[in-house]
């Protein structure tokens, strides 16, 4: 399958994610200390494959740097069959950040989805780690939809003993015309 490009500058190539990025991605999320998640890449281009979303790569002057998935829809949470697409799984490698490479992935993700509905939801890790996305989120016009926090697709009951990993997350919508 050929990559489609959804936006390009001098800098920045926005396109479809291809195999050839899942070994590089890969190597640099490790250097970072993430895991290694070839398996979950994998899982995105065969969901893209099956029509079930858009998994989308960002390059800097050629290098897979960050990535995006939107979905057609919610499969938990507060937005489970709501119809909204969602956006999953928004990343920049740390060495390419503070660059414009988050906005362009963005700026994508929403045009597609805004083309599909009314608005577009998705899930923030609350742990200090996705503290950049959830101040991104918030300045991108997102808003907690009020049901508190999740937990392994669960809401949690007030008081609910958890565990502040990256299944603790904070749903949030973004609506074109509030």
């Amino acid at each position: 399958m050929d990559a489609r490009i959804f936006y390009q500058d001098g800098d920045v190539t926005v396109r479809t994610l291809m195999e050839q990025d899942i070994e590089p991605l890969c190597r640099e999320e490790a250097l970072q200390g993430w895991p290694v998640r070839d398996a979950c890449y994998r899982g995105r281009l065969q969901d893209m494959a099956q029509g079930r979303c858009v998994a989308l790569c960002a390059l800097w002057h050629g290098e897979p740097a960050g990535y995006v998935n939107l979905y057609d829809g919610a499969d938990d949470g507060p937005y489970a069959g709501a119809g909204l697409p969602q956006i999953v799984d928004f990343a920049v490698l740390e060495k390419y950040r503070r660059r414009g490479i988050g906005t362009r992935l963005m700026d994508v993700a929403e045009r597609l989805a805004a083309g599909r509905a009314d608005a577009v939801c998705l899930a923030v890790g609350l742990h200090s780690g996705y503290g950049s996305a959830q101040r991104m989120y918030v300045k991108r016009g997102y808003v907690p939809d009020g049901t508190g926090a999740w937990y392994r697709g669960a809401q949690l009951a007030q008081y609910a003993p958890c565990v502040n990993d990256d299944d603790l997350v904070l749903h949030m919508q973004k609506r074109w015309n509030p």
